[in-house]
């Protein structure tokens, strides 16, 4: 149930609390830094989905005879959704950064030692230029900081053609991914109301909640982490590191939050596996040093 918000999950763990404890958990749900150097997972970003429709005039209208005179929902969703960020970046949601911590000098210094490359990182996908807050690093970016992003939008005809239409309805898709202990509920509030204070008169919105779940970090005081990062050290040429993940898996903030155990995640993707893309693949390499890797961890922690 991940991809559709795991309705089922926590009411079950809550029921099954004692017969799910353990000591730790071991997620294998994430990848390699730059495809080659073995990563444990510190921190896991949080989500919060939202779609919006914004109405104008009660059906569509010939741009013609009422163009220019009657409000055009989507001339009203992209200006607002334009004024998202500002010019160095940052989200204008009011309170969003409301719990984002800063990071400790030590592991800015663990990051920066992994040499990650943006303009590489963005060449893969046919870009240059990191688009996110000035103020920080390329790789704080997608690991501590929070993000919105524009899912998708769609208003008036969009079909084979053209049609002059002034369209009824604009839609709008709208991601938040979530860091520290950024409140899910309150930015939805605080998002809503930024939006809703924009509207001009004559159009209305309807909200339709989305996925929503908090960030998680895992302390790596748990005796297990520290034997896992020297058995991986064992099996992969580069040393194995501490490191942030952009991504969110809500199960894990789960195990800590209802089942109070720490989770450890490792895992083998590589940065070209094309995640949620045609053509998804995985490779032989590593599920093969990805099972050593696995054999290496339990042995190390057995003991």
């Amino acid at each position: 149930e991940e991809e559709s918000g795991s309705p089922s999950l926590v009411p079950f763990m809550k029921e099954n609390v004692e017969e799910l404890k353990a000591e730790i958990a071991l997620i294998c749900d994430t990848g390699l830094f730059q495809s080659k150097t073995p990563a444990i997972m510190t921190m896991l970003r949080g989500l919060l989905g939202e779609e919006m429709t914004i109405t104008g005039p009660d059906k569509d209208l010939h741009s013609g005879m009422y163009g220019g005179i009657a409000m055009n929902p989507a001339r009203v969703l992209t200006r607002i959704l334009g004024g998202l960020f500002d010019e160095n970046g940052v989200i204008q949601v009011p309170e969003l950064y409301e719990g984002v911590p800063e990071l400790s000098d030590e592991l800015k210094a663990q990051w920066e030692g992994l040499g990650f490359d943006a303009k590489d990182f963005l060449g893969d996908v046919g870009l240059s230029v990191p688009a996110g807050e000035s103020s920080v690093t390329p790789l704080e970016m997608i690991w501590a900081r929070p993000t919105a992003e524009i899912n998708g939008i769609w208003s008036g005809y969009t079909g084979d053609g053209f049609k002059t239409v002034l369209p009824s309805e604009a839609h709008a898709k709208i991601s938040f991914r979530l860091v520290g202990t950024q409140d899910p509920q309150a930015i939805r509030k605080n998002f809503r109301a930024w939006v809703e204070a924009q509207l001009p008169a004559d159009c209305k919105i309807a909200w339709t909640d989305h996925s929503c779940s908090p960030a998680s970090q895992m302390s790596t005081e748990h005796p297990g982490f520290e034997a896992a990062r020297k058995a991986l050290s064992d099996e992969w040429p580069d040393p194995a590191a501490y490191a942030g993940c952009g991504g969110s898996i809500p199960i894990a903030g789960y195990f800590k939050t209802i089942l109070d155990m720490d989770a450890m995640l490792v895992g083998w993707g590589k940065d070209d596996d094309q995640i949620h893309s045609p053509n998804e693949k995985y490779d032989l390499e590593s599920y093969h040093k990805g099972i050593r890797s696995w054999a290496r961890i339990l042995d190390a922690m057995s003991a």
